[in-house]
């Protein structure tokens, strides 16, 4: 099976230009499944895979073992998209006659939002770096672009200089499926890069990196700050200031868009913003308080704003 893993692999480099990450996270799954049929037996002959006998008991079992180890709907649905991905592959290669795992139902999805801020929790959280530093400066920034652009965390680390427009105040950003956007950066936003770049300056001075390809953000050895890095830096603010343990850098992504939503931003616009290409993504990503709702509801619905009007005469109504 490995064999047809790393074939899978060239297939999803060469033909489908899949990110690192998706790539990353299709491997993983399959090396899971592989692991699982080998402790439990499943298709296996002489404790070797043969991938011609995984039948629908082996994925369903899969299945229930995840779910054993309460994994969400979301991600047994995910976990199950690769596997159908990878026997199309093999279907398609003729290693396989009939791709079993669209028989195979899928499970069901809990609708949970995502934890976000309020807005003075977010500017609390704004304010606590410092930018007399290097760190503060780097760490004031990050937490600016993700609040002001709603950028994802993979999006920020592959940010590079030549992708900043200073002047014009805006940034460009490479999305999922290779999508380019360009958002726009407030002002205060802007200010605080400025700063920042000074101190990345010196910073590349003092380390002399021996990469030349540095991303707009680095770490304290000079060289182009990671995922892991950038969410380690905001969990240490997380604990040490008091705030909701869940929070995350796609909490402020999740923040940007309920605040611009409750602020009146249209929602196709902020679909264009966050670089959904539907507009039912966005849609799971905003939501409103029910006060906000019911404050819509008074304002716009022509039953909502009928008030009684009483007289010598029998009542009527009377439309604002």
């Amino acid at each position: 099976m490995r064999k047809l893993v790393d074939k899978f692999e060239e297939y999803l480099i060469g033909e489908k230009d899949a990110s690192p990450h998706t790539i990353s996270a299709y491997l993983n799954d399959l090396i899971q499944f592989e692991i699982f049929l080998k402790e439990t037996g499943h298709a296996c002959t002489n404790s070797k895979i043969q991938i011609e006998q995984i039948d629908r008991l082996a994925i369903r079992s899969f299945m229930g073992r995840l779910y054993e180890k309460s994994h969400s709907g979301a991600s047994m649905g995910r976990k199950l998209s690769t596997l159908s991905s990878f026997f199309k592959f093999l279907c398609r290669e003729g290693h396989i006659k009939t791709n079993i795992i669209k028989t195979i139902p899928v499970p069901k999805k809990t609708n949970r939002l995502p934890s976000y801020l309020s807005i003075d929790e977010v500017f609390r959280l704004l304010e606590l770096p410092k930018a007399n530093s290097f760190v503060g400066a780097r760490d004031k920034a990050i937490f600016e672009m993700f609040y002001d652009t709603g950028i994802r965390i993979s999006e920020l680390v592959r940010l590079s200089l030549e992708d900043l427009k200073i002047e014009q105040r805006t940034v460009k950003v490479l999305g999922k499926g290779n999508k380019e956007r360009l958002l726009p950066l407030g002002k205060k936003t802007t200010k605080i890069i400025k700063c920042y770049l000074k101190f990345r300056a010196e910073h590349i001075k003092n380390k002399n990196p021996t990469s030349s390809s540095l991303g707009l953000f680095l770490n304290q050895r000079g060289q182009t700050i990671s995922t892991r890095g950038v969410r380690k830096i905001m969990s240490q603010y997380i604990q040490a200031n008091n705030f909701p343990k869940n929070i995350s850098p796609h909490s402020l992504r999740h923040t940007f868009a309920t605040h611009m939503l409750e602020a009146g931003a249209d929602l196709r616009a902020i679909q264009e913003m966050l670089g959904h290409s539907s507009l039912s993504t966005t849609q799971k990503y905003t939501h409103l308080t029910v006060d906000r709702l019911i404050e819509t509801y008074d304002k716009a619905h022509p039953r909502a704003r009928m008030e009684p009007r009483t007289s010598g005469h029998s009542p009527t109504v009377v439309i604002k």
